[in-house]
């Protein structure tokens, strides 16, 4: 047990090196005006219009297109992105993860690899060590990854754990709201949860935009136990910060945190060490004042429970939705994910319709 503890503290300092490094070099690279911006878009200003965000919002689907004007403006002004920078980045970042031999990527297309680049505001170099910590968390925890049936994850929306709603806050921005003290660690382990976060975060990096305006994360814990505390050691806190901060291309905008109690106190005592000022600039405290999560998130984006006017939709539905579609369903095989053959066949039958 001893050498299992240091381990863990080993890691979690490990860990935080690594955070602070991407969030210095991200300042240092940028200015102290950038890094200003930054401090204050984290704090929930507004990007874009309401009049900019999709209409049809309450549909069950992917934005796989083009990113809107203005989508591509924020990409411009933010991250440094043109068509000369894409070009120039894409081509250096390709040879340096060939040359490097650091790790080996199931693809290597240009729709892929730019999903690295706009997370780390092209900066190559920083792309390329979030390739390497994507493919190494795989690797690391292939209990999330590997054998991993997208369509058998309908327990977590069935006990509403977690939720990700069809429509976007007014900025864009995707959301994924969870409500831990709905989860009873006796009946499936935090494995699981970890497992539909990752089905979530590789659909959504599917959407050019989500790549460009990066996410928003809820987390409502009423109900929490410490049973639910006691599941939260040093590597899982480890990992929640791979998956939004150092392993993942895709940029946490916001982490909004609802109805904490002393429970959480204790929770967070375990992530605090990982938390630099820029990443505690992106968490807001709202308890149960819903009208201080409004400063943030329009109501007539956030669900009824919240103070909103929009209705919800269960975990289980998104995937069920989205198996349906070609495209999504090869993304997912080549993930690496498990399909089911009647799932297969239906979208095969479809394509060719």
């Amino acid at each position: 047990m001893p050498q299992e503890n240091e381990i863990d503290g080993r890691t979690l300092r490990n860990d935080r090196r690594e955070i602070l490094n991407e969030e210095e070099e991200d300042t240092l690279g940028n200015g102290e005006a950038d890094a200003r911006k930054r401090l204050e878009d984290a704090n929930g200003m507004p990007e874009l219009k309401d009049e900019e965000v999709q209409v049809n919002d309450e549909e069950v689907c992917l934005d796989l297109g083009e990113p809107s004007p203005e989508v591509m403006e924020y990409a411009r002004r933010e991250l440094g992105e043109t068509e000369d920078a894409k070009c120039r980045t894409l081509h250096e970042f390709r040879d340096m993860i060939f040359e490097r031999g650091e790790c080996l990527p199931h693809r290597m297309d240009n729709d892929f690899l730019i999903r690295f680049l706009r997370t780390r505001n092209f900066n190559v170099h920083r792309a390329h060590r979030l390739i390497v910590n994507y493919y190494n968390f795989k690797e690391e925890h292939p209990e999330i990854h590997q054998d991993v049936n997208p369509v058998e994850m309908k327990h977590i929306g069935e006990d509403d754990v977690m939720t990700v709603p069809a429509y976007r806050t007014q900025c864009g921005r995707r959301m994924m709201i969870y409500r831990l003290g709905n989860w009873d660690p006796r009946k499936y382990s935090v494995e699981e949860i970890f497992k539909a976060t990752v089905i979530i975060l590789e659909l959504g990096v599917l959407e050019p935009r989500a790549q460009i305006l990066g996410g928003v994360a809820i987390f409502d814990l009423e109900g929490i136990t410490m049973g639910h505390a006691w599941t939260i050691t040093p590597q899982v806190a480890s990992m929640v910060m791979a998956l939004m901060v150092s392993a993942f291309p895709m940029k946490t905008h916001a982490i909004h945190i609802l109805h904490q109690s002393w429970v959480f106190d204790v929770i967070f005592s375990v992530f605090k060490p990982l938390l630099d000022v820029r990443m505690q600039n992106k968490i807001f405290f709202h308890g149960s004042n819903m009208e201080s999560l409004h400063k943030h998130i329009s109501p007539s984006h956030l669900p009824k429970k919240y103070g909103g006017t929009r209705e919800e939709l269960a975990y289980y539905k998104w995937i069920d939705s989205l198996s349906k579609v070609p495209q999504i369903v090869k993304e997912m095989n080549m993930v690496g994910y498990i399909v089911p053959e009647e799932i297969q066949k239906l979208v095969q039958e479809a394509a060719e319709d």
